[in-house]
Order: C-alpha cells, then structure tokens, then sequence
C-alpha cells in the first residue's frame, strides 16, 4: 500500500494494481500497472472512497482485449453475470455524518435500506451478490439483522447476498478489498 492521494477534499488509501494480458502475439504481458485510475468519493459520506480495481459484465469472462475494464460510471452491484474487483475505504462514524439514502443513490445501487432495515443501522442493505471480502486495514463491525462481529486487519468474509451494514467504531479508516459475483436474490 502506498501513501495516499489526493481525491476531492480528503484522502483515498491505495493498493498497487496490476493487471495482465496479451501482446499481438499472444504472450503474457502487464497491461496496467498503477493505483487503479477509478476512485469515486461519495459525497454524502465524507471519507468513503470506493476504487474500481477491475469490472466484468458476462460468464465466461472474455480475457481479451487491452481496455481498463474498470472505467465505468460507478455502479455499486455487479452487472449480470458480472463481476466487480474493488477497494473500500469506510471513515469511521465517529468522525463524520452521512446521508443513507444519498451513498445508495450515488453508488448506483440498485437496492436501497428499507425503513425497517434503517432501525438496526441506517445503512444496513442487500445486494444481488456473493462478495468475498478481506480487510486489509483497520477494523469495523458487520452489523446483522441478529448479532455483529468485529473484523480486523486479515479478516475474511464470504457475504451471500444478506442484509447487513458496514460501521467503523475506531478512529482510523478501515480498507477492505471486496469481489462482487452477480447472484440471484437471496430471500
């Protein structure tokens, strides 16, 4: 991890990207070597920075081509039969307010919390995926419909598809890498 940038008013932390393909020939090479060039700072959430890493949008996967797959208006599940590669960076609570209804809105989701979700926490939600998550710095809770449990730095989670919420109670942003799979809607 690198020092961070700057991106609007705050700062985004960064992970080296690397990305490989294919020369004209056929033969392996490093298409993309950078911080991944799609950070998005939502602004109803000061300090929430998500960073595209990569994005696909069928099954199989087409691994060719030399385009930044990861260039898209941001868009917060996975397209159908997609996939997204992606950073997050939640702030913790303590140190900023947010506008539930507006991080929805400008993630692009296509689910939105319910007034009856909003009751546990006011940004528990759902997704049309199964998101492997690893926490890379920091900690945070994952907040259930019943129970929660800390993650910290290492941490990994398999999340199918369940109603569930992201809260930072430490003093220090936490990263975590996270890959959405498209799956079918979960009860």
């Amino acid at each position: 991890m690198s020092a961070p940038k700057e991106t609007d008013t705050a700062t985004a932390l960064q992970a080296r990207r690397v990305v490989t393909g294919h020369d004209d020939a056929g033969r392996s090479v490093i298409l993309f070597d950078d911080h991944g060039k799609n950070v998005t700072h939502i602004p109803s959430w000061k300090g929430l920075y998500v960073t595209e890493l990569w994005v696909t949008s069928e099954s199989p996967i087409n691994n060719q081509g030399v385009s930044d797959r990861s260039l898209r208006p941001m868009k917060h599940d996975p397209d159908a039969n997609g996939t997204i590669f992606r950073l997050v960076e939640i702030p913790p609570e303590s140190t900023t307010s947010f506008d539930a209804k507006g991080i929805f809105t400008e993630l692009g989701s296509s689910t939105k919390p319910s007034a009856e979700d909003s009751a546990r926490h006011p940004t528990m939600h759902k997704t049309h995926s199964v998101d492997y998550l690893v926490v890379i710095s920091g900690e945070m809770y994952m907040v259930m419909e019943k129970g929660e449990t800390l993650l910290r730095q290492g941490d990994c989670v398999v999340q199918r598809g369940t109603n569930h919420a992201w809260v930072n109670k430490s003093s220090v942003p936490c990263l975590i890498a996270a890959i959405l799979v498209d799956a079918a809607p979960a009860p």
